[in-house]
């Protein structure tokens, strides 16, 4: 519970600093193109930083408790925060079209985070 917490903290911290750093210290360097892909990136990553910490919150013994799905959820939104958000963040200064070849990866682990928390509700060991 509470190192998910803590590393959906640290991608909220990351997505902040990112998203300013984007803002402020890119301005003029990125391409429009790049802007919106590292804006993408910005999003999907505090999207799950939230959702990370949320599941951190179900990991607490009078909610589902530390299932191993919830486990596991955390672990595949951290990957795909990664493989997602590192991608196009690559890609936004690069411009290198390969990069994008490696977003879908992490839309995958995103899409097996959230499948392993809906399964956790079928787990059924706590009652909300």
């Amino acid at each position: 519970m509470k190192n998910a917490i803590i590393s959906g903290a640290i991608q909220g911290f990351l997505a902040v600093a990112l998203g300013a750093f984007g803002a402020h210290a890119l301005e003029g360097i990125l391409t429009e193109y790049g802007e919106g892909i590292w804006d993408t990136a910005v999003q999907y990553q505090m999207f799950h930083a939230a959702g990370i910490i949320l599941v951190g919150i179900l990991m607490h013994p009078n909610l589902f408790g530390p299932l191993k799905s919830l486990r596991n959820a955390v672990v595949c939104m951290n990957l795909g925060v990664f493989f997602f958000s590192g991608s196009l963040f690559v890609l936004a200064l690069t411009e290198i079209g390969k990069f994008g070849a490696i977003t879908p990866i992490g839309g995958v682990f995103f899409l097996a985070g959230w499948i392993l928390v809906i399964k956790s509700t079928s787990s059924g060991t706590k009652k909300l």
